[in-house]
């Protein structure tokens, strides 16, 4: 079976686009050679040899003897030319072979580790082509005697540039998954705002490229670090690649010759290597934020798992009850007011029921709260009850004090969450010390400005200076079994709510939030000051 055209439809596309690179950037060729200060063609190869594998060689190999024919009009020859030709297809094809087996799995530019090794193979590989590129045409006299060093450095230098600047963009843009970060890199004004500040900054620095002065290059990383920190890699990869096309245009239209460009090329590729690194930490950073979020969400699946228990625990039982009761009137053989009141009673509670899953449905889909006007002794006297039996166990003396006619405006479940959250910490605290000396008081007082304070104090160890400026962060916990992010979670509620939590530094522990207090409470009391 014939095989099918399409198949071989990215062939003489890769060397349609070869050679317009290749034109390109022969700017200042040394020799009439392919020797320029920027080679970013064998950066398309090395993509094209990562995507189909050795089949990419003979498409590369035509690609090269094009552009000695087309771009440089064959200055060594056709048998040179084939010869240095096939030399370079190894040494590049080495160096595609190597990145294909490293990363035959994943993105080469996922993390810091993978595109440090991407850069090691790369500037290994292309200084050992380079070496032996430059002594194939040292030995057949196209290279001047004693320039073998300065050609090989500058052909060396001119392929790192290239691959370092050019591939990381090239091999976003053939990935799928490449080409939908980059069209929502590209489609903001903010990216036409640092790719502006691009354009300003390097007619700035080579306003007079013919004078070869770059001591203002450093310029440049202005709007690098903008589009760096704040789209990551990919447009870290845009940035860099059009800072390169901007100085290789440049050049090419002031028509600077017989230049020094060894400083330049470096700072170019210094440039692109820190801004990847730049891009790639800021790509971690935003990943381990998200995993973070995840995490946070399903530890407060956990921590509000108590609250769910707690509050379908009445509604159930109220059910249970009510259908004991229906049973007992069907026996003895009752059908009138009383069973429909039992009935609806089951209805209501069963309502109930299903309320306090949808809120704590919505909590954890969209972070809604449910705000009511709540009485501070009912939500008090409520989380209280929950942990008496287990402070009767372990002797723990719980002091509630008096609490004040005051009420607030939140949602009841997550504040018994951050309650649950203290009081927990509290009695961990105390199981330290001996019985007889566990304590825990819990208090509330009015503050001025419409506030309510609440506070946890335990008789245990209490908190460092070192620990209370730590204690907010996730996964830091003084529990060994604790993943620390009650107190985040504590406290992200609190702020919800429009209030504050904190730690007290002492020799007993102390937690204390602030809730705004409800409007009519803040009334009452404005007028009773009065």
């Amino acid at each position: 079976m014939r095989p099918s055209l399409s198949r071989y439809l990215p062939y003489p596309a890769f060397v349609g686009l070869y050679l317009l690179f290749d034109w390109a950037t022969y700017i200042d060729p040394l020799y009439g050679l392919n020797i320029t200060p920027w080679n970013p063609d064998p950066a398309l190869g090395l993509v094209f040899w990562l995507l189909y594998g050795r089949k990419a060689a003979l498409p590369w190999f035509i690609a090269l003897l094009a552009g000695e024919c087309l771009v440089r009009g064959l200055p060594a020859g056709w048998p040179l030319t084939l010869l240095s030709s096939a030399w370079l297809i190894v040494g590049y094809g080495t160096i595609g072979a190597a990145l294909r087996r490293r990363f035959s799995s994943g993105d080469i530019f996922d993390n810091r580790r993978r595109l440090a090794i991407w850069a090691v193979i790369v500037l290994a590989g292309t200084m050992l082509n380079a070496l032996g590129y430059i002594s194939l045409l040292s030995l057949t006299g196209k290279i001047p005697p004693g320039e073998w060093g300065s050609a090989a450095l500058r052909f060396g230098i001119g392929d790192m540039v290239g691959l370092v600047v050019s591939m990381p963009l090239i091999w976003m843009l053939v990935s799928e998954r490449g080409r939908m970060r980059l069209k929502e890199t590209v489609w903001r004004w903010e990216t036409l705002g640092y790719l502006a500040l691009a354009m300003f900054v390097l007619w700035c620095v080579f306003g007079s490229i013919v004078r070869s002065d770059y001591k203002h290059f450093y310029f440049l990383f202005l709007p690098l670090i903008w589009a760096a920190s704040r789209q990551g890699l990919y447009g870290t990869a845009l940035m860099v690649f059009v800072l390169q096309l901007g100085i290789i245009t440049m050049v090419k239209w002031s028509h600077a010759v017989n230049l020094q460009f060894y400083e330049l090329q470096l700072l170019d590729a210094v440039l692109a290597l820190v801004g990847f690194f730049i891009g790639i930490v800021v790509d971690e950073l935003r990943k381990v934020a998200d995993e973070l979020k995840h995490t946070m969400r399903l530890a407060a699946a956990g921590e509000m798992a108590a609250a769910l228990a707690h509050e379908l625990n009445q509604p159930l039982t109220a059910l249970s009850t009510y259908g004991k009761a229906c049973e007992y009137l069907l026996e003895r053989g009752e059908s009138g007011d009383i069973l429909k009141s039992a009935i609806g009673h089951m209805i209501v509670e069963s309502g109930r029921a299903a309320e306090v899953v949808r809120r704590l449905r919505d909590f954890f889909r969209t972070g809604a709260m449910q705000l009511e006007t709540i009485e501070v002794g009912v939500l008090i006297s409520g989380i209280s009850r929950q942990f008496t039996p287990q402070f009767h166990e372990h002797g723990i003396e719980l002091v509630v004090g008096q609490m004040p006619p005051l009420a607030v405006n939140a949602d009841r479940l997550q504040m018994e969450l951050v309650l649950r959250n203290l009081l927990a910490n509290a009695q961990d605290s105390v199981l330290g010390v001996p019985r007889g000396l566990r304590r825990i008081d819990l208090s509330a007082e009015r503050l001025g400005g419409g506030r309510l304070r609440l506070s946890v104090e335990d008789s245990g160890a209490g908190i460092s200076s070192t620990l209370a400026a730590r204690l907010f962060e996730p996964f830091v916990s003084s529990k060994a079994s604790g993943l620390g992010l009650g107190l985040v979670l504590s406290r992200a509620i609190v702020e919800a709510h429009g209030g504050k939590l904190w730690a007290e530094v002492g020799t007993h522990g102390m937690f204390r939030f602030i809730l705004p207090l409800a409007a009519t409470s803040d009334s009452q009391g404005e007028y009773g000051e009065k």
